[in-house]
């Protein structure tokens, strides 16, 4: 007789806290205006872990690719989410900007951030380019620039996984 599939534990080792580098990408925002943004620090924090960097910069894919990689090379960045640019409209470019580095692509996380929209927003979730990868050792996940959108990711997807998922790339 086979012994039963126990599947691989998640959550069961303690998670040290985290460092997370939070984007807003956009060409409007300011600080002040940054709902999403104040959203992020807000629910990193909340789960314990620190905010190492924050920014807001332009739609412009060099500045986002830059800003991204520069993150991903600073050992107190565990993890980077972007927030902003991940729409239809002739500005929003942060996919295109940030896709091709990732090294794994995380195709799941767009895939589920999709289905649980979708029960939120309904049809409307098909418009989402949502998506994540590893660039440079580090997870990075690009988000839509609604608060509501953040919060979703954050609470249901990215925050109750990071623990696993920065000690499966071996950063901790």
């Amino acid at each position: 007789m086979t012994a039963p599939h126990r599947p691989h534990a998640h959550g069961e080792t303690p998670v040290r806290a985290l460092g997370f580098g939070l984007l807003t990408i956009s060409d409007t925002r300011t600080d002040a205006e940054d709902l999403s943004g104040r959203a992020m620090r807000e629910l990193v924090a909340s789960a314990g872990h620190a905010v190492r960097e924050a920014a807001i910069v332009r739609d412009e894919p060099a500045l986002v690719r830059e800003r991204v990689l520069a993150w991903a090379s600073e050992a107190a960045c565990d993890a980077i989410v972007c927030s902003g640019g991940t729409g239809l409209a002739g500005r929003d470019r942060t996919v295109e900007a940030v896709s091709d580095l990732f090294d794994p692509a995380i195709e799941g996380f767009g895939e589920l951030f999709r289905m649980l929209s979708f029960d939120e927003i309904g049809s409307r979730a098909m418009l989402s380019r949502a998506a994540a990868g590893v660039v440079r050792g580090t997870p990075v996940f690009l988000l839509p620039g609604s608060p509501k959108a953040v919060a979703l990711a954050l609470t249901r997807l990215i925050l109750p996984e990071i623990g696993h998922l920065v000690g499966e790339l071996g950063r901790r």
